[in-house]
């Protein structure tokens, strides 16, 4: 799907298809040599991290093994109370593993804040996050992310695994909403 077949749901192309591409090429070779010579597991985060998991993975030079974790925070409205329910755990066994978190988007944090020590607590040999987008600015507690596409605004974005009321997951961009579509 194309940017000028949404009409104006779309704000602006804020990554293009071929930014995206070239930034996933970058990460890959930065993890291939900070593993070199050791077994990796990907583990995405459901659902947004589905296009970042696939293509990132596709851009390693090497064998790796995947799995995906399914993580929600609940409250009320749309405000997280801070309380993590896992929905889909792992099938792997992380215990002396080197895990790498593969998520879409970086907001406030909480969440990852939560996996992360879950996922430690596990037994893992090391846990590290990678990341398509990051929003410095929703931050709420401060994470160590080793692999980050890109710094973006605290703006409402689709595209590219992200979605609102389930739609736009599919393009191959990261876009800015227009606010029109959300605040109806």
């Amino acid at each position: 799907m194309e940017a000028n077949q949404l009409g104006d749901d779309l704000k602006t192309v804020l990554i293009s298809e071929r930014e995206i591409s070239d930034k996933l090429d970058e990460m890959a070779r930065q993890i291939e040599r900070d593993y070199e010579g050791r077994e990796l597991l990907l583990v995405g985060v459901l659902k947004g991290a589905v296009m970042v998991m696939a293509d990132l993975s596709r851009h390693l030079n090497r064998h790796v093994a995947m799995d995906w974790m399914a993580v929600s925070s609940y409250g009320s409205g749309t405000k997280s109370s801070g309380v993590v329910r896992i929905l889909k755990d792992l099938d792997a066994d992380v215990q002396g593993r080197d895990v790498l978190i593969v998520e879409d988007i970086i907001d406030s944090g909480l969440t990852l804040s939560w996996l992360l020590a879950n996922l430690r607590s596990r037994g893992a040999r090391s846990v590290e996050i990678a990341t398509m987008l990051r929003k410095p600015d929703a931050a709420k507690v401060h994470i160590d992310v080793k692999y980050v596409g890109f710094d973006i605004p605290n703006e409402f974005v689709v595209g590219y695994g992200l979605d609102y009321a389930e739609r736009y997951r599919n393009l191959p961009f990261v876009g800015l909403l227009n606010p029109h579509v959300y605040e109806k």
